[in-house]
């Protein structure tokens, strides 16, 4: 262990000496043109994956991705280039007050009140009777919860986890269900913000003969979603994978299925759960009875706000739905006997259980700043560019494999999206203008910012995934990876196949 130990630090401290040098001699005019630093635009974000996958250890492996960052465009003082602008920013606020603060605040009163745990013993009663109906359930909390990304992780992952918990499921297995029914199920049920925010990106001049307006960007949308074929089958191999009808699994996740099996365990030995022991052991105010109600008008509340107001206006009220659970939660544990001393040590106990969270999020939001200013993702479809125009029919494949990588590194969907679309449709346009195989390109960028941010150590749903199921960040991305990356094999060869048949 020493020795593999000061093995890393000796390729870390080379890799920053190496990274310091490329740097001080890059000229910035040139930068200034390309919009990025070459390869080096890819070396934080790479590091940083690799220190993860090598340590296990993520707060220092997004650091040490920061740093890095900070060498290459030589902002030494990273705490004033990156780390504050990126954790004063809006996103994060919003991120730390209502992801973070309301849902830690919210687990800390299911914890105190014993709601989440009452509804586990009801729900066990009615409807899950074993491990497959616990995860078969989750599953379709998922489907429900279709609002994609931050927002699904959260409703289902808090929602089903006591069931899953009391039924002897593994956190790996939760966590691979509740991220995996996230952003793929947003991608393919459209009824969500994803197809406006989408069309605001493919609706700009250079492809206004293809896509004329709004409108017509969202019903591209609505057209590629058969041909989404990575977000199809995540949900298909979800779903089979909760029926336990699943051939592969992959290592770890065997592992991880024999280990609770076996021992009841619902972590590896190893393994650092998101959420702290505050959220963790049952701690219920002594005098008082927990209920449903303790459980379903905070729920209730958060999917009324969440969905209803999106349902009227297309406009969900998120951030007003979280907090307005919360209020509801302390309020009605109140009326019901609580004391309000009681009512609020559940609250602090809960954000103090998400801060390990809180940190993650803060620094994987600092590097994504780091990697937006390197230009890692312009960087990443120039390289890629050249192999179009000598066989157009890989096209399709290469930019979900592009996409797949560039999300990976970030993060981040949506910023990939941002970034991919309006370079990426105009080049299929230009490589064959046949309508089918642009939505064949259409629907492979979907899919490949979506498999790498649902598979990224470093992405928010990764991450909150791991915190609502009290999963092991490492542990959830290691077991669910294998199974990704089949639904994601697959669909690139019917991509490649498609387009060579069209092309």
């Amino acid at each position: 262990m020493l020795r593999s130990s000061a093995f890393l630090w000796i390729f870390v401290l080379g890799l920053a000496g190496l990274v310091a040098w490329q740097g001080a001699t890059i000229d910035p005019a040139l930068v200034a043109e390309r919009s990025h630093y070459g390869f080096l635009s890819l070396v934080p974000a790479l590091a940083t994956l690799a220190i993860c996958f090598a340590t296990r250890n993520v707060i220092l492996a997004l650091f040490l991705g920061i740093v890095l960052g900070g060498l290459i465009t030589t902002d030494y003082n990273i705490i004033q280039a990156f780390l504050i602008p990126s954790v004063g920013s809006e996103r994060y606020a919003q991120i730390l007050l209502v992801y973070l603060w309301a849902l830690g605040g919210l687990l800390g009163m299911w914890n105190r009140n014993g709601g989440a745990w009452h509804f586990a013993q009801w729900i066990s009663q009615k409807f899950v009777r074993s491990r497959r109906s616990a995860l078969f359930f989750a599953w379709l909390m998922g489907i429900i919860f279709h609002q994609g990304g931050t927002i699904s992780t959260v409703l289902t992952g808090t929602t089903v986890r006591p069931v899953a918990d009391r039924e002897k499921v593994a956190h790996e297995e939760l966590a691979y269900v509740v991220d995996s029914t996230a952003s793929p199920v947003a991608t393919i049920i459209p009824f969500n913000v994803w197809p406006v925010y989408v069309a605001g990106l493919i609706a700009i001049p250079s492809m206004s003969h293809f896509i004329p307006d709004q409108d017509a960007a969202i019903g591209m949308f609505l057209r590629a979603i058969p041909f989404n074929f990575y977000g199809i089958f995540a949900v298909l191999f979800t779903l089979l994978f909760a029926l336990d009808k699943l051939p592969f699994v992959g290592r770890a996740m065997r592992a991880a299925q024999q280990r609770v099996r076996e021992t009841g365990q619902l972590d590896s030995p190893t393994a650092e759960p998101m959420v702290s022991m505050e959220l963790s052991t049952l701690n219920v105010a002594e005098d008082y009875q927990p209920s449903l109600l303790d459980f379903f008008v905070p729920i209730g509340v958060l999917m009324s706000f969440a969905i209803i107001p999106w349902l009227v206006t297309g406009s969900p009220m998120i951030f007003e739905a979280f907090g307005l659970a919360l209020v509801s939660s302390i309020t009605l544990s109140v009326i019901r006997g609580m004391s309000l001393h009681d009512a609020f040590e559940g609250l602090v106990d809960g954000i103090k259980g998400v801060t390990i969270g809180a940190i993650v999020l803060g620094l994987a939001v600092t590097l994504a700043e780091v990697s937006g200013t390197l230009g890692a993702s312009a960087y990443a479809i120039e390289t890629s560019s050249g192999v179009f125009s000598v066989a157009p029919f890989v096209l399709p494949g290469l930019l979900m494999i592009t996409c797949m990588i560039v999300a990976f590194s970030v993060g981040s969907s949506w910023g990939t999206y941002a970034v991919v679309f309006p370079i990426a449709l105009p080049l299929a346009y230009a490589v064959s203008p046949d309508p089918m195989f642009v939505t064949l390109a259409f629907g492979a960028i979907m899919g490949g910012a979506v498999f790498g941010d649902q598979c990224s150590p470093i992405s928010d749903t990764t991450i909150l995934s791991s915190l609502a199921c009290g999963a092991d960040l490492m542990d959830h991305v290691l077991t669910q990876l294998p199974i990704a990356m089949m639904a994601a094999g697959i669909a690139i060869a019917l991509y490649t196949g498609i387009a060579l048949v069209i092309a």
